[in-house]
């Protein structure tokens, strides 16, 4: 099990700035946010790109995601969806995973994350909102496996797949050795899962992780791990048993003022837990 630190905490920073405060804080991976101000794909070229990839080999640091769920460079963390009833919006989010998946192969990183369908909106139902995610992932996957990249769905609250069984209802439509789930921690606890058993019963198909804490009240916020309610040992005990030995990110998007004290303080609390495992 491999500690990284997600980028989307240092927005307040450019890139580069980003991945030196993540190397300094001592986590070996990071996590590429692929927006603004970041590594939006429309603004990188390849001498940017070569760049990127060069100074995250210097600091020694390996890439365990990139994600490509936020798209605050056109809207919102959700919007554009892969459900969007127009369907030239909803594309400008198909084109965005395409582009996320040939910036991984062009740095090397093994996956990329996306949303889990998007909002159900009002007068969608939701047979036809699963069966659109379903169809227009098919040819994005095709895709990912030409680029030799994982396509990660995360689930997350009160969008169109939020928990285990909405995920498993998905994949038994999904054919593909590129397609896999991306477990994030705090978003299952958020939707009441028994987190133990939905690390085994989705080992089979995770290939990464997200890890924050979350208050007892279940309200979708992250926080530092140990600032929050959920079990850790518990839930890392159950990773570990499933033989998973990848990359857990530590995701704290909300700590924008001060995000290198908020790392800092993950890492060390994760690490005295993990260790003793």
């Amino acid at each position: 099990m491999k500690l990284a630190y997600s980028a989307n905490a240092y927005m307040k920073f450019p890139i580069e700035e980003a991945i030196n405060r993540v190397a300094d804080l001592g986590y070996t991976g990071i996590e590429l946010m692929a927006d603004q101000p970041h590594a939006w794909p429309p603004d990188l070229t390849p001498a940017t790109i070569d760049a990127i990839g060069a100074l995250i080999e210097k600091r020694g640091l390996a890439i365990a995601n990139i994600n490509a769920f936020m798209m605050q460079a056109v809207e919102s963390f959700i919007h554009p969806s892969w459900i969007e009833p127009d369907v030239s919006y909803r594309k400008q989010r198909i084109e965005h995973t395409r582009r996320c998946l040939t910036l991984a192969r062009q740095l090397g990183a093994p996956c990329i994350t996306t949303e889990p369908g998007g909002p159900v909106e009002e007068g969608m139902t939701r047979q036809w909102a699963m069966d659109t995610f379903v169809e227009e992932l098919k040819p994005v996957l095709e895709q990912a496996e030409r680029d030799g990249v994982m396509l990660l769905i995360e689930p997350e609250p009160d969008l169109l797949i939020e928990n285990c069984e909405q995920f498993l209802e998905l994949a038994a439509r999904i054919d593909s050795p590129a397609f896999g789930h991306n477990y994030d921690i705090g978003h299952f606890y958020c939707v009441s899962e028994d987190l133990p058993v939905a690390v085994r019963k989705l080992a089979s198909v995770t290939r990464h992780y997200h890890i924050e804490d979350i208050a007892e009240t279940r309200v979708h916020r992250h926080l530092i791990p140990g600032h929050g309610a959920i079990d850790f040992p518990e839930v890392l005990r159950a990773i570990k048993a499933t033989d998973y030995d990848g990359w857990v990110t530590v995701e704290l998007y909300p700590y924008l003022d001060d995000p290198d004290a908020a790392g800092r303080e993950a890492q060390e609390q994760l690490r005295k837990i993990i260790d003793t495992l």
